[in-house]
C-alpha cells in the first residue's frame, strides 16, 4: 500500500523547479509518442518546440497567441489565490468578445468615422465589461445563494457560447455572407493597431504584459492585494483580522472577467476581424494551466503562456508538416498539466510503502 505523508517543510526549491521538471516531462511523452506513431522524435521536437521560435514571424506569431493566455491566466492566478474558483473564463472570453466585436459591427455598419487609436481604449473597456458582467453572474449566485462557483462558471460558458451562435446564425449574420454564420468584417478603423508593421502582432500584446505588470504590483506591493493573498489560504486567520471575503470574491471575478473580457475583444478586432461561432481556441481552458504552471504569479503567468503558446503552433505544425491529428496539442496541455500536479504532490507529501 502506498500512503501519502504530509511533508514538514515542503523544498523551496523544488516548488520553483517544478514547472521546469513537469515540461522535461512533457518533452520525453512527446518523444514517446512521436516514435510510437512512426515519426522521428528528433525532427517531430523540432518542428514542436524549435520551429514556433524560428524567425521574427513566427516570434510574432507566438506573442499573438500567448497574449489571450496571459490575460485570462494573470486574472485566474489572482482568483485561484484567493481560493475562489473562477473556471469560467471561456465564458468571459466570448461575452468580452461579443460586445467588442459588437461595438466594432455597429461602427462598421453605420459607417461611423472613428481613428484606430480612438476605438482601441473604447475596444477593451466594451470587452472588460463583458467579461465583468459575465463573470458577475457567478459571483452573486455565489454570495447570495452560496452556490458552487465551480459549476456555475463552467455553465455559464456554455450559456456564451450558445448566446454566441444565435447572434452569429440570426440577427447579426451577414446577408451577404453566403449564408456562412459570421458577421461582416469589420472596418479596418476598428481593428487593433499592430505592433510590428507588416506582422499581425498588435498592441494587445504590450497590454497583456502591462496587465502582468500591474497584477504583479496589485498583489505583492499593496494592501488589497496582501488582504487576498492571506484570506485565500488561511480563511480563519482572514476572518480574524477582519478581512472581508465576501469583498475577495467580487473583487478577483470582477478583475478575473474584466480580463478575460478584454483577451476575447482583442482577439475577434485583432486577428478575426469579425465575430464567427469559433471564436475562440480554448483560451480560457488552457489559462488554467498557464495559471498553475506560472505558479499563479502573474510574472510566472507570462512564461507560462509562452510555453503553451508554443506547444499551441507547434502542434499547428506538427499536423501540416508531420501529419499528425489536431488533437495533439490537447494531449500535451494535458501531459503537462498532469505532470506538474505530480511534481506538485511530492513536493507537499512523500510516499510511503507498507502493508495493508
Amino acid at each position: 500500500m502506498i500512503r501519502l505523508e504530509a511533508r514538514p517543510a515542503p523544498s523551496r526549491t523544488w516548488s520553483v523547479l517544478s514547472p521546469v521538471v513537469a515540461i522535461a516531462i512533457t518533452v520525453v511523452v512527446a518523444a514517446t509518442l512521436f516514435a510510437l506513431l512512426g515519426k522521428d522524435p528528433v525532427r517531430g521536437l523540432e518542428v514542436f518546440l524549435v520551429k514556433p521560435w524560428s524567425g521574427t514571424r513566427a516570434l510574432t506569431e507566438l506573442g499573438l497567441k500567448a497574449t489571450p493566455l496571459i490575460l485570462c491566466a494573470v486574472g485566474l492566478g489572482l482568483a485561484f489565490r484567493a481560493n475562489v474558483w473562477n473556471i469560467g473564463a471561456e465564458g468571459q472570453f466570448l461575452v468580452g468578445g461579443i460586445l467588442g466585436g459588437g461595438l466594432a459591427l455597429v461602427v462598421t455598419a453605420n459607417q461611423i468615422p472613428v481613428n484606430r487609436w480612438a476605438f482601441f481604449p473604447l475596444l477593451v473597456l466594451a470587452g472588460a465589461l463583458g467579461g465583468m458582467i459575465w463573470a458577475g453572474i457567478a459571483a452573486f449566485l455565489r454570495d447570495r445563494f452560496n452556490a458552487n462557483e465551480i459549476l456555475v462558471s463552467l455553465m455559464l460558458v456554455y450559456v456564451a457560447d450558445l448566446f454566441l451562435s444565435w447572434l452569429v446564425f440570426g440577427p447579426w449574420k451577414d446577408p451577404r455572407g453566403f449564408n456562412f454564420p459570421q458577421t461582416m468584417n469589420f472596418a479596418a478603423e476598428t481593428a487593433v493597431p499592430r505592433l510590428v508593421p507588416g506582422m499581425r502582432l498588435h498592441w494587445g500584446f504590450l497590454l497583456a504584459l502591462l496587465a502582468a505588470a500591474g497584477m504583479w504590483i496589485f498583489v505583492h506591493r499593496t494592501y488589497r492585494g496582501m488582504q487576498l493573498l492571506v484570506g485565500g489560504p488561511a480563511p480563519a486567520a482572514a476572518r480574524y483580522a477582519g478581512f472581508s471575503s465576501r469583498q475577495a470574491l467580487w473583487t478577483t471575478f470582477l478583475l478575473s472577467g474584466a480580463l478575460a473580457g478584454v483577451a476575447g475583444a482583442l482577439e475577434v478586432a485583432g486577428p478575426m476581424g469579425q465575430l464567427t461561432p469559433h471564436v475562440s481556441q480554448g483560451y480560457g481552458f488552457a489559462a488554467i494551466i498557464v495559471a498553475f504552471v506560472g505558479r499563479l504569479d502573474p510574472l510566472g503567468a507570462v512564461l507560462a503562456a509562452l510555453v503553451l503558446a508554443t506547444f499551441s503552433i507547434g502542434g499547428e505544425l506538427a499536423q501540416s508538416r508531420l501529419g499528425l491529428p489536431s488533437a495533439i496539442t490537447g494531449v500535451f496541455q494535458g501531459v503537462l498539466l498532469l505532470s506538474l500536479l505530480a511534481c506538485d504532490t511530492l513536493i507537499q507529501y512523500r510516499p510511503r510503502w507498507g502493508r495493508r
